[in-house]
């Protein structure tokens, strides 16, 4: 490898806008993201259907449900 030409890589802490703090290593000292897994709905098991024109209500109908 060339000296001079790669990033210094050492430690990071990313910052979730929830408030999670993670430390990892990366070539930025602090990453600020919107969401991790501890506040996105996959991982937390309260997913939210996001309905977008009215198509899940437009979609219930059609097919007789709730």
């Amino acid at each position: 490898m060339k000296d001079g030409i790669h990033p210094k890589y050492g430690p990071a802490v990313i910052k979730c806008a929830c408030g999670n703090v993670i430390e990892t290593c990366s070539t930025k000292p602090e990453i600020r993201v919107e969401i991790c897994s501890k506040c996105h709905p996959f991982f937390t098991g309260k997913q939210k259907l996001v309905d977008t024109g009215g198509r899940v209500d437009r979609f219930n109908r059609r097919f007789k449900r709730g």
